[in-house]
This record gives C-alpha cells, structure tokens and sequence, in this order.
C-alpha cells in the first residue's frame, strides 16, 4: 500500500512539474521583445561603420544619423543603448541569435529584409551610386560605360546586388567604408555604396576629396529591423511617428546634412 501511494504521489509531482515546465516554456516563447530589452535593460544595435548613419567621433563614440536616433529611442525604452559591430552579411543570424536586438544602420528595405526581419517604416530615401576618382568621372556617366571596372561592394549589400544585377565585375568588401578605402587607393576602380555616403564621405572637404559619385543605379529607401514578429518594431513606429511630429528628426538630419531625405512619419 505504502509503495501505491509513493507511486501515486511521485507521478502527480512529475505531472504538475511537467505543466509548469510546459507553462514557463510557453511562457518564454510569448514574451514579447520589448519586455525582453527592457527585463536585460539594455537594446543591443547592430551596425557597421556607415557616415553619416554610425560612425565614431574623435572621442570614440558612436554618432551619426541612425546612432543618435537609437540612442534617444533606447532612452526611451528605459534601457542603455549598446553598439555592436557585425558582419553585414550575417545580420539576420546575428538577430535570431540574439546577439544583437536591432538593424539599424542604414538598412534598405529589400524584399529578402522585409521576409527575414519585423522591419520599421521607411525613415529615409536613398540610392545606390557609384564611386570613383574624380579625375575620371567623366568617363564613367552611364551603366554602359562601367562594364569594364572593378568594384568593390560591401558583401551582402545593396550594392552588391546591384553589381550583380547589372553584371558587373566585383570584389566583396568587409563594409562600404573599406570598399570606398579601395577606390581611393587604387586596389579598386569603383565602389558601389550608399548615396547618403557619398554625400557625406566624398568630394571637397570630405575625408575622399579625390573621389565623387556618377551614376545612380536603383532608388530605396532605409528601415530598421528586428527579429520576425517583434514588437520593437511598432514601438518605433511610434517613436519615429512622435519625434517626427515635434522636429527632433528633422533637426538630427540637419547635424548630418542630410535632412532633404528623411521620410514623412
């Protein structure tokens, strides 16, 4: 009898412990992005080294465009804001891995972003354009006529794709800014990078004032991204949609030059 009722007893607590395993399971799978940011008090951003979007100052910290925004959108979060640099072509895996929170480092909105990340509104328009001297730009002012160059694109970027797409003859680059260091010095006849970029980082008093942008290959726009059903991504629907609507936006975009481009929220 006395060994009937151990049985019963240790069955029971196997049962109950199995449903609360099964609840707390459930329970983790439901938890919602923001609470997760917010319960480990820190939103973890993962960038690349992108003037006029993340850069470091002479300081050492990041500033720009999206690393300004980030840092105010964290603030508002409650939580510390974290940089991280990444491989760009390991973004996706990087967010599902949860080593970093976010994408937000002048992300076009492609198709395979959109499928792979809860991605943001669009926040700014762009383009991709290409890079040479400026000594030679004149030779290079159609698609044509860059049949014969080799580029230099960051691996897994727009650039990228749009250097395959017109078939032409590339080198991966760690990130834009290594694939405009190329252009520069010579390794490379061309780059294809960011027209937000090239503004900031080509031509007179630029830190390329040897180099300038020709053609524009494709039009796009800018996004964030986090991991696929997160609900980061309406938060900062919001966040973008309120500091649109009070200028603050407006008035980051001026501090870099760009605000002829930011995108209505």
């Amino acid at each position: 009898m006395k060994k009937m009722i151990s049985l019963a007893l240790a069955l029971a607590m196997g049962l109950s412990l199995a449903a609360c395993g099964s609840k707390d399971a459930k329970n983790t799978e439901t938890t919602s992005d923001l609470a997760y940011v917010q319960d480990k008090g820190t939103l973890v951003v993962g960038i690349t080294e992108f003037e006029p979007m993340d850069y470091r100052d002479t300081e050492g910290n990041w500033v720009g465009f999206d690393a300004d925004m980030a840092s105010l959108f964290a603030e508002s979060l409650g939580v510390d804001v974290e940089f991280q640099l990444i491989d760009w072509d390991s973004k996706v895996m990087e967010l599902d891995g949860k080593t970093i929170d976010v994408v937000w480092n002048g992300m076009t909105l492609t198709e395979d972003v959109k499928a792979a990340m809860e991605c943001s509104n669009p926040y700014f328009n762009n383009a991709q354009v290409v890079i040479v001297k400026a000594d030679q730009a004149e030779k290079y002012q159609t698609t044509d006529s860059l049949k014969d160059l080799q580029f230099s694109v960051e691996n897994g970027s727009a650039g990228m794709e749009q250097a395959e797409a017109y078939s032409l003859n590339y080198t991966p680059a760690k990130n834009q800014a290594t694939a405009l260091l190329e252009v520069a010095s010579g390794t490379a006849d061309a780059a294809i990078i960011d027209y937000l970029m090239a503004v900031a980082s080509t031509g007179e008093g630029s830190s390329y004032a040897n180099l300038t942008y020709t053609v524009s290959l494709a039009d796009e726009q800018y996004g964030v991204g986090f991991r696929k059903g997160s609900d980061l991504a309406a938060k900062l629907n919001e966040f973008f949609a309120e500091k649109y609507a009070d200028g603050t936006m407006k008035q980051v975009a001026d501090k870099y030059g760009i605000a002829e481009k930011l995108v209505e929220q």
